[in-house]
């Protein structure tokens, strides 16, 4: 149906869906036409084949490049993929409405019996059985496939060696007649420093089965009507406007999408130039709701659920999908193709979504802002689990499951992840599409890194508590029992900071307070204890190489460190934003979008960036790095004092000098130098910050139409020679211990 456009009517900051203009969203040219040409192997689409699907030839099917026809098969939705027809009978999950801020089902769709097979016939091209198979080398799929195996065998390797040394311990005590307060504390910290870690690999163990997730792309004109949510509130106006350009040009029928700006700060630039963007694409929608003071507006669910309102008024209703980005996510053209693809051939799948990845990230990511750790390993091993998480941006959802579960949840700030963990505890399936559809911006200061971070783990351990970690209770009630273990375990670690920050600070306690670090009744326990404990660090050292290969090694151990410096503002965020009271310093957990914390520094800018000193007194003091600082101190100044103390108790012994050395500061893995060096990475930002041009560099814009995409020199991570040095540190790590290993045979 084509409605003709009427005039743009702003009412209270926001477009009036029954005033404002109207595009008509009509999903096909009808079910018989496209039946009538199945008897092709595929219709010619308007759809362009990107160069990197690879080139036809003689000898290779002719709709898949250079990839074979096993890989090349053309599905009609309903008999996609081992699947058959859906009809309106198809067993669907069966929820119930848990929030009041839902709208009711829409176009006549029972809340309890959605029919999905309403949907219009597509067709969905198979390009590859891998979606990943850009990324992952066929050789680093096959390593990678072993995790499981190394990651049983690094966790049980931990295991006996802490066994051992509570045994030892214990038979230490018997023999003096004491207890060794010391070497329970110790055994306590490295327990603690291990967990997070220990934790991840016990889950990988179960993961035998590994993930498969194709590469699919829907082909042709007739698609399903989608409405594009662009979510903002302060960020630059030219930020956005061009995540709303690259949106509105995405390759899809223009009469079956609709791309609505939700301007949750009402800023009246933005309006006037999502009006002039209008001109353009008709199908673009502006609204700000109006916010009443002392009324929650809970953030951006709140923002979310304004929209699937705002859609139901416009002409035509709310559309079949809903998709959403970030303000400053631009999307790649074949982005809804890729992601829609997936559910439109799975009625059980209610949202599909690619990675968060990002154009401005500096040469060697001093403070490993890319992700890459979480949406190239963590994601993939989530999905493959079937437990896969909205990450916020890029991702697509089945408008009658979204209803279902009352619209976008309140009461988290990670509202995304909340919303995912809903939908599969109300019996729905969620995907992730490893192909990179998106790019965005990291906060270009330390500051805003510090809160967009400690904001995420507040949302985490917010949706811990409103799902009951994922162990009981009516949102989790379909849950099966990997998607419980898993949302247990990814969350329980936000809150284990707490315990991780403690044990980091004991370390250097322990060093200077003098007493037995490492009990034994005799030598030969000794050198058992060395045995286990190469053996637990080498284990865990091939275990890392493989687990991290999708996302490189040396990123995979740059992520380690990251989580130590972090780990002081998460702890000091969680007990300040949940168990500290108002006259202690507690603080109400709030949201501050990342795009709209500017930079007081510029300390990323080589032009205009501030001076060492005003940068040390804003990120040391300001943004409490003097934390990072004084641990550094301490840890220096406590081996320095167990050092010293054992070449003075042991004055003349060389040998029993070593031994005490042995059992105190220099025991591997040396935990206090690893941490040192990770405490290190904030300092060394405040005094020496990355270079980065500015934005319009890192864009290849369209001098016609004004459309941005990132280059493809800025999607890549660029490290520099000198970041080898962070590698020296666990090669000598490892040295030392293996030369302990072998000298335990012949000492």
């Amino acid at each position: 149906m084509d409605i003709p456009k009427q005039p743009d009517t702003p009412v209270n900051g926001s477009q009036s869906p029954s005033e404002t203009r109207t595009t008509s969203l009509n999903s096909s040219v009808g079910r018989s036409q496209e039946l009538a040409n199945l008897d092709l192997y595929l219709p010619q689409p308007v759809y362009q084949r990107p160069l990197s699907y690879g080139q036809p030839s003689p000898t290779n099917c002719i709709h898949c490049g250079s990839l074979t026809p096993r890989y090349g098969s053309t599905t009609v939705y309903g008999t996609p993929l081992k699947h058959t027809p859906a009809t309106s009978t198809e067993k669907l999950p069966k929820y119930t409405n848990r929030y009041s801020v839902a709208t009711s089902s829409i176009r006549g769709i029972s809340e309890k019996d959605p029919n999905v097979s309403a949907e219009p016939v597509c067709l969905v091209e198979r390009v590859h059985g891998k979606d990943d198979i850009d990324h992952i080398p066929l050789w680093k799929r096959r390593i990678n496939k072993c995790t499981p195996l190394f990651s049983l065998i690094a966790v049980s390797s931990y295991w006996v060696y802490f066994v051992f040394r509570i045994k030892f311990t214990l038979a230490a005590q018997a023999v003096a007649h004491k207890v060794f307060v010391m070497a329970w504390t110790f055994i306590a910290v490295e327990m603690g420093v291990a967990f997070p870690m220990l934790c991840h690999q016990f889950w990988q163990c179960f993961l035998l089965k590994g993930r498969q997730r194709e590469k699919l792309r829907i082909v042709g004109d007739t698609t399903p009507t989608v409405d594009i949510f662009v979510t903002c509130c302060k960020e630059d106006v030219q930020i956005i406007t061009d995540t709303v350009r690259a949106a509105a040009a995405i390759d899809w029928p223009s009469n079956c999408f609709r791309v609505i700006v939700l301007d949750d700060g009402a800023d009246p630039d933005l309006k006037a130039a999502t009006d002039d963007l209008s001109l353009l694409y008709p199908n673009v929608y502006y609204t700000a709701r109006h916010k009443v003071k002392g009324v929650p507006h809970h953030f951006k669910a709140g923002n979310l659920n304004h929209g699937l309102h705002f859609v139901t008024e416009l002409p035509g209703g709310a559309s079949t999908y809903i998709a959403a980005l970030d303000a400053d996510m631009i999307p790649e053209p074949e982005w809804l193709r890729a992601i829609l693809a997936h559910l439109v051939i799975e009625p059980l799948l209610a949202l599909a979504c690619p990675p968060q990845l990002f154009y401005n990230i500096p040469k060697n990511d001093p403070l490993m802002q890319s992700l890459d750790s979480f949406v190239h390993i963590s994601e993939p091993v989530k999905d493959a689990a079937g437990v896969a998480w909205c990450t916020g941006s890029g991702y697509a959802i089945r408008r009658v499951a979204l209803d279902g579960i009352g619209g976008f949840p309140t009461g988290s700030l990670a509202e995304d992840v909340c919303c995912s963990s809903i939908l599969l505890g109300a019996g729905w399936k969620t995907a992730y599409v490893h192909e990179p559809l998106q790019y965005g911006t990291v906060p270009e200061s330390f500051g805003g890194h510090i809160k967009q971070r400690t904001r995420w783990t507040i949302g985490t351990i917010q949706t811990s508590f409103k799902l009951n970690f994922c162990l009981w209770g009516p949102l989790v009630t379909h849950m099966s029992l990997f998607q419980r273990l898993s949302g247990f375990v990814y969350t329980v670690s936000s809150v284990f900071t707490i315990f991780f920050t403690a044990s980091l600070l004991t370390m250097p306690i322990v060093l200077i307070s003098g007493g037995t670090l490492i009990a034994y009744a005799t030598n030969d326990q000794l050198r058992l204890l060395a045995r286990l404990c190469f053996v637990a660090l080498v284990a865990n050292r091939l275990n890392e190489w493989v687990m991290t290969l999708p996302a490189g090694y040396r990123l995979g151990q740059r992520d380690a460190g990251a989580m130590m410096w972090m780990a002081p503002y998460h702890a000091i965020t969680i007990v300040r934003s949940f168990f500290l009271p108002r006259f202690l310093g507690g603080k109400t957990a709030g949201f501050s979008p990342s795009g709209s914390q500017q930079s007081e520094l510029n300390e990323r800018d080589p032009v205009h960036r501030a001076g060492l000193f005003r940068r040390l007194r804003v990120i040391v003091f300001g943004s409490g790095v003097f934390l990072h600082v004084f641990y550094i101190l301490f840890c220096v100044a406590a081996v320095t004092v167990s050092t010293a103390r054992g070449i003075i108790i042991n004055k003349g012994s060389v040998e029993q000098t070593l031994i005490f050395m042995l059992t105190h500061a220099c025991w591997p893995p040396l935990l206090w130098l690893i941490a040192l060096n990770a405490f290190w990475a904030p300092v060394h930002y405040a005094i020496w910050p990355p270079n980065m041009p500015d934005r319009e560099e890192l864009l290849q814009r369209d001098p016609n139409t004004g459309i941005a995409y990132p280059k493809e020199s800025s999607k890549k991570l660029k490290w520099e020679k000198k970041n080898m040095l962070h590698e020296l540190q666990y090669i000598l790590l490892t040295a030392y211990t293996t030369v302990l290993f072998v000298g335990s045979w012949f000492y």
